[in-house]
């Protein structure tokens, strides 16, 4: 059938071409996941970090959408030629070129909805690769771990290792404790400050602190 000097069978191919063009799959240009710095990691060290897991994420996925494409176009072009088979048993010649131009858009149609569903599936290897690679390198993941958004305050400061070595000296100056003033609150230190504070009256915790001190140096 002409129309306005277009065969049917040149209308199907420009509806096939667009249909192509409008559903094939492309490498993802990103991820989608959102990643957070990791505690105490610079903006410059997070952004060379996701550079370089973008590349990992391309390589991952490469070829994928040019193989998702292909075989859309072999859908198309098997749907012409057996369209055009089919067109021709029933009508001939013209029949052909009206069964191609069916078959071509029906096969585009086919072809053109595996590519865009195998889109979704290449986007999410992208963003696992992107992600894994992101943990890998110390930074925050939605389910790879805790998101902190803010890092948990640092452990509250263990006895002063001058004031502890002053204790030890006194501790030993007294009897209570024998050795070297090693400045180092362990097992032995912490005995001899219990006894040292139980046989004078003080509350025992045997732990090393100024006003302990203060009074070991009062001890004659």
């Amino acid at each position: 059938m002409k129309h306005r000097g277009w065969t049917t069978a040149g209308v199907s191919g420009v509806a096939m071409l667009g249909l192509l063009v409008s559903g094939c799959a492309q490498t993802p240009l990103g991820p989608t996941v959102q990643v957070m710095p990791g505690p105490g990691k610079s903006f410059e060290a997070f952004t060379y970090d996701q550079a370089g897991c973008k590349q990992f994420s391309e390589a991952t996925v490469a070829g994928q959408a040019q193989n998702a494409n292909n075989r859309a176009i072999g859908a198309a072009a098997i749907g012409t030629v057996l369209g055009a088979g089919l067109g021709a048993a029933i009508g001939g010649g013209h029949g052909a070129a009206i069964g191609a131009g069916g078959g071509a858009v029906a096969g585009t149609g086919l072809g053109m909805g595996s590519s865009s569903g195998q889109q979704y599936g290449i986007q999410q290897q992208y963003d696992n690769a992107y992600a894994q690679c992101m943990y890998s390198k110390g930074n925050m993941v939605p389910g790879y771990g805790p998101m902190m958004v803010n890092a948990p305050p640092p452990p509250p400061p263990g006895p002063d290792v001058g004031l502890t070595a002053a204790v030890q000296q006194q501790l030993i100056r007294l009897g209570y404790m024998h050795g070297a003033a090693d400045g180092v609150a362990g097992p032995q230190t912490a005995s001899a400050i219990s006894q040292y504070e139980s046989v004078s009256g003080l509350p025992v915790d045997g732990m090393p602190s100024p006003p302990l001190l203060a009074r070991l140096q009062a001890t004659p």
